[in-house]
């Protein structure tokens, strides 16, 4: 009764290691040519593996890059989050966090312009996706300013609202955008002060 147990343990690690080899060859193939030329041919020989084991994860090409997009994101976002010292004051907290998560994107300039310039492209599905981690960057911004430890103590009214905050997520995003544009992703850091003072102008602070 064990050893099917066990086959099926040793093949679903397989299949991971397989997806994970699979995004690493899209993250290193898009970071080197860019993502409208690379091809699956090019992603799987990266990746040593074969087609029909990519076509076991992935639709195409588009779909792994989406994944690969996601991956990204959640470990930007978790760098955020570590990066949160929550006996500080929220501006201290913001500024750090920031200064860390470029530091994070300047870390892997090749494949950053990749992904914040290819998603606009992916038609309506990658928009979906870029929503949706543009609100959890937004609800991390909002989390982080509002409330918690450090934050400025109890309060009778939200700092920043849920739109302000993606808003500043959305000026953030540009300033990056603007910085890839100029091959400047490696001097993203220097986007601290005015990224943090993005999310402080855009607070209700001086109206409470």
């Amino acid at each position: 009764m064990k050893a099917p147990i066990m086959e099926t343990s040793d093949t679903t690690i397989e299949q991971h290691e397989h997806r994970s080899r699979l995004l690493e060859g899209m993250a290193n193939v898009s970071a080197s040519k860019g993502f409208a030329a690379a091809t699956i041919a090019d992603i799987v020989r990266e990746a040593g593996v074969s087609k029909r084991t990519f076509y076991e994860h992935f639709d195409g090409k588009e779909s792994c890059f989406l994944a690969l997009y996601r991956l990204t994101s959640v470990s930007a976002l978790r760098t955020l989050r570590e990066a949160v010292q929550p006996d500080r004051p929220w501006q201290d907290q913001v500024e750090h966090a920031l200064e860390v998560y470029f530091s994070h994107l300047a870390a892997g300039p090749g494949l950053v312009g990749t992904l914040f310039v290819q998603i606009h492209h992916l038609g309506p599905e990658g928009l979906r996706v870029r929503r949706e981690v543009m609100t959890q960057f937004a609800d991390f911004v909002l989390k982080t300013v509002n409330g918690g430890p450090g934050s400025g103590g109890a309060r009778v009214s939200p700092v920043l609202t849920p739109t302000m905050a993606l808003a500043a997520v959305g000026g953030i995003n540009e300033l990056v955008m603007l910085a890839i544009e100029r091959g400047e992703v490696d001097r993203l850091q220097q986007l601290t002060p005015s990224a943090s003072a993005v999310v402080r102008l855009l607070t209700r602070a001086d109206a409470t």
